[in-house]
């Protein structure tokens, strides 16, 4: 944001952006406090950088509207606030370091200019922050105000593009209309255009290959094969997919003749973490020549020389846990450790998380931020293991599938119940509400047309 400003600043003057962010957050206020503002008290705490000279702005135009603003120096607070309707945090932005204590703001509302002061604008980190009932956020989203602790922070965020040009960012943030990444079914396509394969399950751990496969046909597979080591064909969990049973134990021989006809492949969930599974994953990731998405017991014993010696896509979707073993301690800067991982296994690595990190070879990032704690019920991760299977094989680029796959889990979960919500909901769920949005974005296309 830095990089952009200085950019923006070639164009036009501080002061022009600082009256254009000072309206835009007092537009805000206005909004809180009612349709007639006059008279209202509001109390603006605004330090010596951009963000109080923001306030400042935003202060002289609430007192054109009739409220009866205060502006109180940052470097000088009392220990709580006057009674208000209105505070406004212009306190410090995203370059503000070193320890903050806010003033106790009573029952007013709060409302955060660009970040809540005391939030790290890089990883959400919270030492003593503001909790703002509102953010306006200007440019772009910041990446605190979605990792860590940030979002306790945050509450509701709006963003004020305020004319700066943000497209060099690397970073970026799935939202419901990405589902028009996924590309349409060819006409002349058929089952085998998007076939999925999932390895999966074992003696005892069948239903999580049952949710994986089950989530890859609702996801939008054409067909799943459902392959399980060291399980008898009669033991195999009934559904819309294909079973397979797998010997226990070199089950890959038998594997490797059923990638000829498929676009993907899922391995992981209710495998067991043997050196049985760690040798067949390693030989179907030299066999197949398409996208692969590893998870759960698949990530055990990876070879990550391996991985970074294949030409096609491969997904990691690990949970902290997983990472940790994989690459080492996460800290508080989750954006680098996954960018780091990704770069070392030259892989597209998604690290689940009430925010979800996915990032690729390159140092591109996405971010999903549409969890919820529903989600917190076993099982769930298989459905996303599925569902991000589908969507390699419908064609979506690998860093944008496993991205949007996050996105749509997390978004479909709130179509569920909000108690007892369990993983074999999520594939119904998830196709519902994958054709919603794909209903939206080809709303009023007229697929009829022909050309010559």
């Amino acid at each position: 944001m830095r990089a952009v400003d200085q950019e923006a600043l070639a164009r036009t003057t501080h002061g022009a952006l600082v009256g254009l962010a000072g309206r835009r957050l007092a537009a805000h206020a206005k909004r809180i406090l009612g349709p007639n503002p006059s008279g209202r008290r509001v109390v603006i705490v605004a330090g010596k950088g951009t963000n109080g000279a923001d306030g400042r702005v935003a202060a002289r135009w609430l007192g054109s509207w009739g409220c009866h603003v205060m502006v109180l120096d940052a470097a000088a607070l009392p220990a709580k606030l006057p009674a208000v309707a209105l505070v406004v945090d212009a306190a410090y932005g995203t370059g503000f370091s070193g320890a903050y204590d806010p003033p106790d703001p009573g029952w007013a509302n709060v409302l955060a200019c660009d970040v809540p002061t005391g939030v790290d604008g890089d990883t959400g980190a919270v030492a003593q922050a503001v909790r703002a009932d509102e953010t306006v956020t200007f440019g772009a989203e910041k990446l605190g105000l979605l990792l860590g602790d940030g979002p306790d922070h945050t509450g509701r965020v709006h963003v004020e593009p305020l004319g700066l040009d943000c497209s060099r960012a690397r970073a970026w943030l799935l939202e419901d209309g990405d589902v028009g990444l996924v590309p349409p079914r060819p006409r002349q396509g058929h089952k085998w255009t998007a076939a999925v394969l999932v390895v999966a399950g074992s003696p005892g751990m069948l239903g999580a290959a049952h949710l994986c496969a089950t989530a890859a046909m609702r996801g939008g597979a054409g067909y799943a094969l459902l392959a399980s080591p060291g399980c008898a064909a009669t033991d195999l969990p009934p559904g819309e997919h294909v079973g397979r049973s797998l010997p226990a134990q070199g089950w890959e021989a038998e594997a490797l003749p059923l990638l000829e006809r498929v676009r993907a492949v899922a391995m992981g969930p209710g495998l067991g973490a043997s050196r049985a599974t760690a040798e067949g994953v390693a030989a179907v990731l030299a066999a197949f020549s398409g996208p692969v998405v590893l998870d759960a017991d698949a990530l055990t014993g990876l070879d990550l020389d391996q991985l970074a010696g294949r030409r096609a896509d491969t997904v990691l979707t690990p949970h902290e846990g997983e990472f940790t073993r994989l690459f080492g301690p996460i800290g508080q800067d989750r954006i680098t450790a996954v960018v780091a991982a990704a770069a070392r296994s030259r892989s597209i690595v998604l690290l689940k998380g009430p925010t979800t990190v996915v990032a690729d070879p390159s140092g591109g990032v996405r971010l999903a931020a549409a969890g919820t704690t529903r989600l917190a019920t076993a099982g769930t991760g298989d459905v996303l293991t599925g569902l991000v299977a589908a969507l390699l094989a419908r064609g979506v680029p690998a860093l944008d599938a496993a991205a949007l796959a996050a996105h749509a889990h997390g978004a479909a979960a709130l179509l569920g119940p909000s108690w007892g919500l369990v993983a074999g909901d999520l594939p119904t769920l998830i196709s519902r509400w994958l054709s919603t949005q794909r209903d939206a974005v080809t709303d009023g296309v007229d697929h009829r047309l022909v050309t010559r």
